[in-house]
């Protein structure tokens, strides 16, 4: 089944669409081996800053499955350099910030210049991805990282388990995490308008580390600031996609930060989620990606419950909990692709249901 032009799009706006539209976190990544072969050959910053290069690693899934989207190959932390961090990507241990913030004054030197200044390679990558879709009639999703989770690794110096040094910052230093966090949306909303003027169909804020906090936290912390966010790059008029991990014991909350559609993750039940957040709301999710892993007799079920708990209402994108695992079966990869178009072709939308849990 070939894609259809306007079916994520529609779904984002909880239109009817011919079959539910797919497209998944990190297609263009490690799993493939055309993306390794490049990767090979050049680091990540100058893979990032090449805007033909973006645009073919951007391309490759696209080329390889029937995708009904393409995201514009880049990464989270890039636009932190622009405001005076130190980032470099070391193999095997990932991103590493040279200068982490550690004090007050750290935040205080910290800039705010246009994403046209700092990220003029991901918006030309942006503008010639656009013209090779054109013809295919394809929407291309621009993103970026959210306030929260660039502060943690802004703060943290990389990844973290419980991201200590974090959350001491935010308690200890809350006029100096004001700060930080108005800065962030500064920089990130700009970011985002821009790709949107470059050509980017649609938007996507990454808070992969917001469900390390407590309700409270993030009600205190983050809200505000999503809230404002969403706020600004709403003004672009294209669809928004508010997506986190580990939320579920608070997705009513992040659902209420904004956002066009809600991502859900793994670690709830689409059905239940969706309930939540509220059917008004387009939502994208939610397998597992590490039952990309399973073979195709122990996959399929896993589709199906998906499907089943979005029971054909408008609204749903199909794509994973999180990104695509490296070393993904790449079969795998397509067989879902076509499983989930074929499966809900033409498919008579069900009446609003929840699952029942099991044992009710």
């Amino acid at each position: 089944m070939s894609s259809r032009p306007d079916r994520f799009l529609r779904a984002c706006r909880r239109e009817a669409v011919d079959c539910t539209p797919v497209w998944l976190m990190r297609q263009a990544g490690r799993y493939m081996p055309a993306y390794r072969a490049i990767r090979a050959r050049h680091s990540m910053l100058d893979v990032i800053r090449n805007p033909a290069l973006a645009a073919e690693i951007t391309l490759q899934p696209v080329d390889a499955f029937d995708l009904d989207a393409a995201i514009i190959f880049s990464d989270l932390l890039p636009p932190l350099i622009g405001m005076g961090l130190d980032l470099t990507y070391e193999a095997g241990h990932g991103p590493r910030i040279e200068n982490p913030i550690t004090r007050t004054y750290d935040v205080d030197r910290l800039g705010t210049p246009p994403a046209e200044e700092t990220m003029a390679g991901t918006l030309e990558a942006i503008r010639l991805v656009k013209a090779e879709l054109a013809g295919r009639g394809l929407p291309l999703i621009g993103f970026a990282g959210a306030p929260f989770t660039l502060a943690s690794y802004a703060i943290e110096g990389g990844g973290s388990k419980h991201y200590i040094k974090t959350k001491a910052f935010m308690y200890r230093e809350p006029a100096a995490w004001r700060r930080l966090m108005e800065k962030l949306v500064t920089v990130v909303a700009d970011f985002l308008l821009q790709q949107a003027r470059a050509g980017a169909d649609a938007l996507q804020v990454f808070d992969s580390w917001a469900g390390t906090l407590a309700p409270v936290d993030y009600e205190r912390y983050v809200l505000p600031y999503n809230r404002t966010l969403f706020e600004r790059i709403g003004r672009a008029g294209v669809p928004t996609i508010n997506f986190s991990t580990g939320t579920g014991a608070f997705i009513e909350t992040v659902a209420a930060s904004g956002g066009t559609v809600v991502g859900i993750d793994w670690r709830q039940r689409l059905d239940v989620a969706w309930q939540r957040i509220g059917t008004g709301r387009a939502v994208m999710g939610n397998l597992d990606p590490a039952a990309l892993f399973a073979p195709w007799r122990e996959l399929k079920p896993h589709l199906d419950d998906v499907l089943a708990r979005a029971a054909g209402r408008p609204g749903h994108i199909f794509n994973l909990g999180h990104g695509i695992l490296p070393e993904t079966p790449v079969e795998n990869v397509r067989r879902l692709v076509d499983y989930v178009h074929e499966r809900t072709a033409n498919r008579t939308p069900q009446p609003e249901a929840v699952h029942p849990e099991p044992g009710t």
